[in-house]
């Protein structure tokens, strides 16, 4: 134990703490780690009753919906933080929004942290007290986890792994096979804005440029195309951007898409980063971005709702569908 608090304090004489290997052997530095900077970060009743799972009622479920959705991912990013987000909320509102994808109100998140040896305490405290900030904004609770520790050069400073469990109301049910001859596409705002931040304060680039990220939770979005439209497909553009996204439709749908490259609507900023680098904006990554494919005669309702809400006022029809 003597050598678990040796190691702990080893790297706080320059007043900076940094995160050590005793801080993942299960000693007495870890559970400080655990208990006092991520149960406090995420303060909730299931998870401070420090069990190896979160037990959650299922008549509150069942209220809610007839189905579950289940989702996991892995967040990895060069810098860790960037102009508009960090790694934090990119793991919630990525998290989040797979589920929103479904039509499902998101719940419960889980968090697995993988953390280099080295890494500031104060650096993990910013991005842990992000992550509750998302996770109360998309109104879900962040109920289990766990954190490994690895030495140094083993990882690239951070990686967060999740898991997100939401209630599909009934009666919901789109997919990405079920685009239709007539449907319209509709994007609800500014294109490629995550790729481009990222790409701009990359390494050595950093490039001069105003654009954020646009991480955020999209569910009141999508309430609000469920409340105006019926939708027939739902994907948030994420990595691979809003092409590959519409790939996938035209190929799981059997149908062709005619996209409308005046209509996309790309901020300058984005197009100066991806005409110095030889991008397209339309491949770049987004964080707060889904294409929804609705039937002609919902498009105008579901586009007008979608503007009234902050971060999807540049919403519009992309493209028409036909064989």
């Amino acid at each position: 134990m003597a050598l678990q608090q040796q190691q702990f304090f080893a790297e706080s004489s320059e007043n900076t703490e940094r995160i050590t290997l005793a801080h993942g052997s299960g000693g007495i530095a870890m559970r400080q780690l655990v208990e006092r900077e991520i149960v406090a970060a995420f303060s909730n009743p299931h998870l401070s009753q420090l069990e190896d799972q979160a037990r959650l009622d299922l008549s509150e479920l069942t209220q809610l919906g007839d189905r579950l959705a289940m989702t996991t991912d892995s967040f990895v990013v060069d810098p860790l933080e960037f102009p508009g987000g960090d790694i934090g909320t990119l793991a919630v509102n990525g998290t989040v929004n797979d589920l929103a994808m479904s039509g499902a109100r998101p719940l419960y998140l889980t968090c697995g942290l993988i953390i280099e040896e080295g890494l500031s305490l104060e650096t993990l405290r910013r991005i842990l007290a992000s992550m509750k900030k998302a996770a109360d904004e998309a109104g879900v609770a962040i109920v289990s986890g766990d954190t490994k520790v690895v030495h140094r050069g083993a990882a690239d400073k951070l990686f967060i792994n999740t898991a997100g469990v939401g209630v599909i109301p009934q009666g919901m049910d789109f997919r990405v096979s079920q685009a239709q001859p007539g449907d319209v596409v509709i994007v609800n705002g500014w294109v490629g804005d995550h790729g481009a931040t990222v790409m701009a304060t990359r390494g050595d680039l950093v490039l001069d440029t105003n654009v954020e990220s646009d991480c955020r939770s999209l569910y009141q979005e999508v309430c609000a195309l469920m409340c105006t439209s019926e939708i027939h497909c739902l994907r948030d553009a994420t990595r691979g951007g809003i092409a590959t996204v519409l790939n996938e439709f035209a190929e799981s749908s059997g149908v062709r898409i005619m996209l409308d490259q005046s209509a996309i609507p790309v901020r300058d900023e984005v197009r100066g980063v991806c005409e110095l680098l030889g991008l397209d904006p339309l491949y770049l990554a987004n964080e707060g971005k889904f294409l929804a494919i609705v039937p002609e005669e919902h498009a105008k309702h579901a586009v007008d709702a979608l503007r009234k809400l902050p971060g999807a006022e540049q919403s519009a029809l992309l493209a028409e569908l036909n064989r």
